[in-house]
């Protein structure tokens, strides 16, 4: 029996080892097990059971200059000041709605992101930030502050602005610093460009400076992989996320360009960088984000965990968190659909009920617990889910047993942690942690 069992994870492993890159779960449930919640649930009931100690607030702008080749997020190409401003407007409606219901937590994170926020002129981005505080209550005093941007629309007015309102992160997309591998992604980006806003974006001296960049980009190689890293590295960023190229059907690069490229070497590129991250000083947090030890908001910010419930979605794409309920607006990624989605948040007049979203049962709540506690540093603590939930992980979840005796994770003070090797096969985990339920959801969706 004990062979037979020993035989299993070694075959288990390999299986795991084979294909380490399967899908990126930044949340659980993935959107495309999102449908049609029928009955509509009103909002004010949903978040007046949500106990946390803070909320996240977050602003989506679906608005970028141009759509890169690897890119599946809610976003249009659009640099439109009308359609920008009739957007604000109706996040601006939506936020009056919203306020009353959330009002009985403080936010603890504010993030704008999309899209490119920053795309947006400086009065738009002003008034996100009026919003923010005058209409939803936030004290930026007291919350971590966070803006995504990209080179093209970095500029000193909009950065002195952010700097203003008491932004303590900015992260920018590089994705590369060479020319021909941005160009084969569709990304319309030239190295000086990029280099002349990291120059601004170090001129107003943010908290946190967090620089994306993607490994396995069509052409690139392991040394045209560290010289993009080394060159992020020259400006001391406090954060660094590094990204595995993923294609989907629905995007511009389509997978089987990738495929005609022959071996995949997106491991040997984590694996080059991990240890070249670490010999800089910086600690990975997961198998994305890794930091340095001293990178700090200056703030004496809420308590907020990695499980990211109890966060309050504003504009249309963004997805709001309670414990039971997740819910958003319709997804698309095509031109047409994108832009009709729009369209009909813009024209609403009402937005108090969730049409669309995923319910989770106490099983799928318990699964989420496990995952994004297991694919963050933070590790799962034995008894923070007791606490939570009255019954032991391992009880419900006995799979997590296979992760130990893999060798993939380790449980140290009651705390089950990945080890390194299992953080490099992170997105091979958290696929096969997807409930069957969720995942037969997944299959069935199709984007449009």
């Amino acid at each position: 029996m004990e062979f037979r069992e020993s035989e299993d994870i070694r075959r288990w492993s390999e299986q795991i080892a084979a294909s380490p890159y399967r899908s990126y779960l930044y949340s659980y449930p993935h959107k495309t097990a999102y449908g049609e919640l029928n009955p509509p649930l009103p909002l004010h009931e949903l978040w007046k059971r949500e106990s946390g100690e803070s909320f996240f607030l977050y602003m989506h702008i679906p608005f970028c200059a141009a759509r890169c080749g690897f890119c599946n997020l809610f976003t249009l190409p659009d640099r439109s000041a009308d359609a920008h401003e009739q957007y604000v407007a109706a996040l601006e409606r939506q936020a009056r709605q919203w306020a009353s219901m959330v009002a009985h937590r403080p936010f603890s994170r504010f993030a704008i992101g999309g899209g490119t926020p920053t795309l947006l002129n400086e009065q738009l981005l002003e008034r996100l930030f009026d919003i923010a505080e005058q209409v939803m209550g936030l004290d930026p005093d007291r919350a971590s502050i966070s803006v995504e941007t990209s080179p093209d629309t970095v500029t000193d007015a909009r950065m002195k602005l952010l700097k203003e309102r008491k932004v303590d992160r900015v992260s920018m997309g590089i994705q590369s610093f060479i020319e021909a591998e941005a160009a084969a992604i569709y990304r319309p980006q030239k190295p000086g460009e990029v280099m002349r806003a990291l120059e601004v974006l170090k001129r107003h001296d943010f908290a946190v400076l967090n620089l994306d960049l993607i490994y396995g980009l069509p052409g690139q190689t392991l040394e045209t992989w560290l010289y993009s890293l080394d060159r992020a590295l020259e400006y001391e960023p406090e954060e660094i996320f590094i990204y595995p190229l993923y294609t989907r059907e629905n995007t511009i690069l389509k997978p089987e360009e990738l495929r005609r490229r022959g071996q995949d070497h997106r491991l040997d590129m984590y694996r080059a960088a991990y240890e070249r991250l670490k010999e800089k000083g910086y600690e990975a947090f997961s198998m994305r984000r890794f930091a340095r030890p001293d990178a700090k908001s200056g703030k004496n910010l809420l308590p907020y965990g990695c499980q990211e419930e109890g966060m309050v979605g504003l504009g249309c794409g963004a997805r709001s968190y309670t414990r039971e309920v997740h819910y958003a607006s319709r997804y698309g990624v095509s031109y047409k659909a994108t832009q009709s989605i729009i369209a009909d948040y813009v024209s609403a007049s009402s937005y108090d009920m969730a049409d669309y979203g995923f319910v989770l049962s106490l099983a799928e709540q318990q699964r989420r617990f496990v995952i994004k506690a297991l694919l963050h540093r933070e590790g799962l603590e034995r008894s923070a889910y007791v606490a939570r939930f009255g019954s032991d992980p391992f009880a419900d979840s006995p799979e997590l047993k296979r992760l130990l005796a893999a060798g993939f994770a380790m449980l140290e003070d009651g705390t089950m942690r990945l080890t390194d090797e299992g953080m490099a096969y992170s997105d091979a985990i958290g696929d096969w942690l997807i409930s069957p339920e969720v995942r037969e959801r997944m299959e069935e969706y199709v984007c449009e």
